[in-house]
């Protein structure tokens, strides 16, 4: 079948049996075609167009990282409707705007429309479009393969903005706001850039956008105005207010109640109490949700018909007239905006009257899904409880019990108890949200959870949901020495990648009666292959390792240490071992006969499989280190241990295997040429290997074979087993380390032998004091790990801060005390990296620890946990602490902790201290139900917090505190911090030789007025004893009242200090954990690293911003997850889950340094959010263990890498909120 093209634009319909619709303006008319073409198959197939892409292919789910327009093609053809389409990854319910599967719609969906692509929006021939010019200035490309996707999510935004009421924006600029901009590429995902530059790009068209927060580019400098712009954009001929989302809510509801797909909008229905229309052969019925879900699965020639849901005034059954309706939504899920599938979702309505006694729920629907069973469900027991009940801490304790009971997993459900655990912790914050709104402000002191009524006036204010980045910074030094070298020009081939006209290996078009081929795998890890049959979809023909050519190999792959096989011979290695290659007329046909293939196994005889590095060690299956790779041992160990306080004997770190997950998966197309010759294109980073594989493979000369690689759309694990001795010094500085280190390296030694180099390169980074260790590279039956992004060096940075941290615990000192204890001296870095370490200037990592602490403003956080303590010239004080909203008895246990505190200075008067407390919270966009730390805590951290801000003032105040008693014999609270501030003032003019004139000193409470001082324009109030004087050089009076006050601040600030190869860097970052439901925030990421003498400052920072966030996803998301067999099964979108642009940092500064030298940089703090989750959560469980649970006592726990939520929420406590709420019981 071919599509016939006409540049003529003739009526929309050329007749029934003909398919007519125009792709890029190029109108074509398609007579015939196999009813199952989707749009993608025909794009990439059947035109010239390849801007779109196919990802990961999975039949279940919606899987076009890209996008494209549609448009209705009306009577005039230059009179269309728009019908803009955004093609996520993924598609959840409650995800609407726009988000659909177009391009997985079969071919007929489009009959009548018009399709734009990137290309279609401009390309190199007819000028690009400006949000092409845009993602190419801001640097916001670096492999590609994704960027027309992205281009085409924001033009759909853009072109949507300019449909609203909303006031016409400056030239050059578009209606859309920041937040919408950021929004409108949260379903894309990107594996090299680290999003930062991409929202950049985004933002720029934003009416609100900031410019001196968009980082570097092309179009402006820092300091330029709005007015100062490139050309406008102009999306004027789409602006039709028509939008159609082809994504049906009926869809989604069949595919819940056929498929059970856990869908958010079946459980926000569910709780609405809505119903539906269907028909079944010729029966017409209205039933509700329950019994839609309840029954049998749809059969295919089932319609859905309708949805019927309104707003109720009330929920059916209640008799107050004079009640309010609740409603909300939760969702736990490991990307916040929804493009993943969700732990649990929730959806409840309350009917809810105030009482003289407190809040009455009159009727309440409680809706849970996604939780491991078939469907949603309504928790009736729970409802039937609350109905008619006045909340109180007893009822709350007993709704939390039965909802437990009710939201119960099936069998063989991932994290079965933590799901049971967020619904709880969603019931409790529901119930919570109007238990206050009854109380009378003197009555909500003692309410169930203090903060929470702030916390609502809050979300009710709120207008619209913040950006997803609230800002960022890049500070490069870039040099005209050697121009252009030096200058932060953008990646080249950036605009063509935008417009989607940059060629990669499957954009290629295929010759005629070119085969598609797929790979059968094995899902045995040691088995013999009997037989390879197919029931359907038979492939055009089967290739095996049978099929070698006589004077060819069996090899597949080449490494430095070796190759690879390409087929399985008698015995499969390894599950995932290739056992045999279907070939079709179709790449679609391929994949299904190979998914579909049926293989026989046999395993009688063979030995059992080595599938962890234990039983590598038992059985002695190792691969050998050559010498000349493994890494030298630092000092003597022995000798180190005896120096030491303390030991820590044996302690174990386990870290996991990280999926490449480039947006290209791996590509090849060959050909044939004469002479018996190959060529072959692939996307390879190694083409001269794959050049010498196919001839010995082929058994042919290697000038007989070509092999091509224009550009690779992405080509970035992990596998170790660490155990540790430690001795230290009572002060925290480590005399002696030794590791034992086993390293699952797979089937074939790959790259894995230089990973003890690596590992230990990385590991040098702080002075141990001597330094030994035993490293094995295990041979197991696991898939070969090959080179990942720094292999090692990433597990090597992070074995020493678990170190730190560890004997830190031990000694009950602040991390960052331990870590600024073992840096390196140069001295000690000659000692650990000998030659390397370079002349002494080259030594920079002092001055980036010190540069990385001020330009995150280390100095004014770093003081330990989350608080601030001022105390006024009045004697009231203000305290300030990032916290969780769990309770009113947060601020309660604040209010008392200062005053505790503070009078250990024992004044009089200090009785009534608690009432002169006032707690506000510092930021409410770092605030969320359960937070903690850098930035959030629990009510134990925030406390700890006020205390120790407190001491610092009673520090201050001391002297002058016994000055006075000796004079006055006794003190009152008020009178000194008076004195306080009038003798800072007096000591000034003292030491500046200033008199003020006719103070008043003989006796202090003789007057006490207030007056003014008036300069420069300002007015200054201040409480003093006096009589009214003059005053000299009043502008240094002002800088000294400015500096000289009663605050201390006390904030906890994890942070990672890198260094590569002896190149330097380091990080600082704050993360928010929800103890609620184990979801954790970065707040802010400071990276100051130090890249030698940069040739483009802008494509090392990008490097930096991507290297950052793929180790984020190491270290807090991506789960490598196998089968008992080994076998990866968390290998796609609907289960591996990297980084997406909600999930990295809210603000990310960057900064690069121009040292002058010229080593290869590798960076490497990605560990700072790990190190900072992890203090979060020690701070969780000093709250936890204040509440009663002794099973958080334990300081010296390991948070398992990735820290996904389960993990967070299991050692912050699956059962937080029960033990509480018993805490609370307990003193009532």
């Amino acid at each position: 079948m071919e599509a016939e093209q006409s540049s003529s634009p003739p009526p929309p319909s050329a007749g029934d049996d003909c398919l007519v619709f125009k792709v890029n303006g190029e109108r074509f008319e398609v007579p015939a075609i196999d009813p199952s073409t989707t749009l993608l198959e025909f794009l990439r197939s059947k035109t010239r167009f390849k801007s779109v892409k196919l990802g990961c292919g999975e039949d279940s789910n919606f899987v076009m990282f890209f996008e494209c327009e549609v448009l209705d093609m009306a009577a005039d053809v230059d009179d269309m409707q728009n019908l803009l389409i955004d093609c996520m990854l993924t598609f959840e319910a409650l995800y609407f705007s726009y988000s659909l599967y177009i391009l997985k719609l079969d071919i007929f969906s489009i009959n009548g429309c018009s399709v734009t692509t990137s290309e279609g929006l401009g390309n190199s021939k007819d000028g690009f479009h400006p949000i092409h010019q845009r993602f190419a200035g801001f640097h916001a490309s670096q492999c590609g393969f994704c960027t027309p996707g992205m281009c085409m999510s924001l033009f759909s935004a853009l072109a949507n903005a300019e449909k609203t009421n909303q006031p016409q924006a400056s030239p050059g600029f578009s209606k859309l706001t920041v937040s919408e901009a950021e929004k409108a590429i949260a379903g894309n995902l990107c594996r090299c850039t680290g999003y930062r530059p991409i929202a950049d790009a985004c933002k720029s068209f934003a009416a609100d956008v900031d410019m001196e927060d968009l980082g570097i580019n092309s179009f402006w400098n820092k300091g330029d105005k709005k007015e100062v712009h490139p050309r406008a954009f102009n999306v004027q001929k789409n602006n039709s207010g028509f939008i159609r989302n082809s994504a049906s809510l009926g869809g989604n509801l069949v595919m819940a109640q056929r498929k059970y797909f856990p869908s958010d909008i079946v459980t926000l229905l569910l709780a609405v109490g809505s119903s539906v229309s269907i028909l079944t052969g010729h029966k017409h019925e209205t039933i509700t949700m329950e019994e839609f879900l309840s029954r049998p699965p749809l059969e295919p020639k089932d319609v859905l018909l309708s949805v019927h849901f309104h707003e109720p005034t009330r929920i059916d059954g209640s008799v107050h007239t004079n009640s309010k309706l609740f409603f909300d939504t939760y969702r736990a899920a490991p990307r916040p905006l929804g493009n993943a599938l969700p732990y649990l979702n929730a959806a409840f309505l309350a009917d809810i009257s105030c009482d003289r006694n407190g809040s009455l729920v009159n009727n309440i629907r409680l809706a849970f899904g996604a939780y491991g069973t078939k469907h949603a469900t309504r928790a009736r027991k729970v409802e039937e409880y609350l109905t008619g009940k006045i909340l109180s801490l007893r009822v709350l304790d007993e709704a939390i019990k039965l909802v437990k009971g009710a939201v119960v997993s099936e069998e063989g459900t991932s994290y079965a108890a933590y799901r049971s655990s967020l619904a709880v912790g969603f019931l409790f914050e529901f119930l919570n949200s109007f238990s206050l709104l009854c109380c009378s402000s003197e009555e909500l002191s003692g309410s169930v959870l203090e903060g929470t009524a702030k916390s609502i006036n809050d979300k009710i204010s709120q207008t619209g949901r913040p950006p997803l980045l609230s800002s960022a910074k890049q500070v490069i030094q870039s040099s005209r020495d050697y121009y252009p070298v030096g200058e932060p020009m953008p990646k080249f081939g950036a605009a063509i990648q935008a417009s989607g006209e940059a060629m990669y290996v499957d954009d290629i078009p295929s010759p005629p009666n070119c085969l598609h081929g797929a790979f059968i795998c094995s899902t045995r890890p040691v088995a013999r292959v009997k037989s390879i049959s197919f029931k359907s979809n038979q492939p055009t023909d089967v290739i095996s390792v049978k099929d070698i050519p006589r004077e060819g190999e069996n090899i597949g792959c080449m490494a430095m240490f070796g190759s690879e096989p390409l087929f399985a011979d008698d015995l499969t290695r390894f599950a995932g071992d290739l056992i045999g290659f279907v070939v079709a007329e179709s790449q679609k046909n391929a994949n299904l006969a190979a998914k579909t293939a049926l293989v026989e196994y046999d395993t009688e005889g063979l030995d059992p499989p080595i599938l962890t590095v234990e039983e590598a060690v038992e059985r002695s299956s190792f691969f050998d280190v050559p010498p000349y790779l493994y890494p030298q041992q630092v000092g003597d160990f022995s000798k180190g241990m005896a120096e030491a306080d303390h030991k820590i004997l044996s302690a174990k770190i386990k870290l996991g295997s990280q999926y490449y997950f480039y947006m290209e998966t791996q590509t090849a197309l060959a050909i044939p040429d004469e002479d018996n010759c190959m060529v072959v294109y692939s996307s390879i980073q190694c083409p001269e290997f794959a050049h010498r594989v196919i001839a010995r493979c082929l058994g042919v000369p290697d000038h007989n074979v070509r092999v091509l690689t224009r550009r690779v759309g992405g080509g970035f694990g992990g596998k170790a087993l660490k155990q540790c001795r430690v001795g230290f010094k009572s002060n925290g500085k480590i005399t002696a380390l030794h590791l034992d280190i086993l390293i699952n390296a797979g089937v074939t030694a790959d790259i894995s032998p230089i990973m003890p180099s690596n590992m230990i390169g990385a590991l040098k980074k702080y002075n141990w004091g001597a330094l030994s260790f035993d490293i094995k590279v295990c041979k197991t039956n696991h898939s070969s790990k090959s080179a990942m992004r720094a292999p090692g060096e990433v597990q090597g940075s992070f074995i020493p801060e678990a170190i730190i941290e560890h004997v830190a615990s031990v000694l009950s000192m602040e991390v960052d005390s331990v870590r600024n204890r073992n840096l390196h001296t140069y001295e000690s870095l000659k000692l650990f990296y000998g030659s390397a370490s370079g002349e002494s200037i080259e030594f920079t990592l002092p001055s980036i620890w010190d540069k990385v602490g001020q330009s995150s403003s280390f100095d004014e956080r770093i003081a330990m946990p989350l608080g601030k303590v001022s105390v006024l010239w009045d004697g009231s004080i203000v305290v300030e602490v990032g916290g969780i909203e769990l309770g009113q008895g947060l601020w309660t246990k604040v209010k008392q902790v200062t005053a505790y505190a503070l009078s250990s200075i024992q004044c009089d008067g200090i009785e009534d201290l608690v009432e002169k407390v006032r707690v506000v919270q510092t930021d409410t966009l770092s605030l969320v139900q359960g937070g903690f730390t850098a930035g959030s805590t629990t009510s134990e951290s925030s406390c700890e917090a006020v205390r120790l801000c407190c001491n610092i003032l009673v520090e201050r105040l001391a002297p002058l505190k016994e000055k006075l008693q000796e004079e006055m014999g006794s003190v009152k609270w008020d009178v000194l911090i008076l004195q306080f501030h009038v003798t800072e003032v007096k000591s000034v003019f003292t030491k500046k030789d200033i008199r003020p004139r006719n103070i008043i000193t003989e006796n202090i409470e003789t007057e006490v007025c207030s007056w003014s001082i008036f300069f420069v324009g300002r007015e200054h109030h201040i409480s003093t004893v006096c009589s009214m004087f003059l005053f000299e050089q009043l502008e240094m009076f002002e800088s000294t009242l400015q500096k000289h006050n009663l605050a201390a601040h006390s904030f906890f600030v994890p942070d990672s200090s890198s260094t590569k190869y002896l190149n330097y860097g380091a990080a600082v970052s704050e993360v928010e954990v929800n103890i609620l439901s184990g979801e954790t925030r970065i707040l802010r990421t400071d990276i100051v690293y130090d890249c030698g003498q940069s040739m483009n400052p802008a494509v090392d920072l990008g490097q930096i911003e991507g290297a950052f966030v793929q180790g984020l996803g190491f270290f807090m998301l991506e789960e490598y997850q196998t089968n008992s067999d080994g076998l990866v099964i968390a290998d796609g979108t609907w289960t591996y889950k990297i980084p997406t642009i909600d999930t990295i940092p809210k603000q990310f500064n960057v900064e690069v340094l121009n040292s002058g030298h010229h080593q290869k940089r590798v960076l490497s703090s990605k560990a700072s959010v790990h190190c900072a989750t992890r203090a979060a959560i020690k701070e969780a469980r000093k709250q936890l263990k204040s509440w009663g649970a002794w099973d958080a006592t334990d300081p010296t726990f390991q948070l398992d890498v990735p820290a996904t939520m389960p993990v967070v929420k299991q050692l912050c406590g699956l059962n937080t909120v029960e033990t509480y709420l018993q805490s609370l019981l307990s003193k009532s």
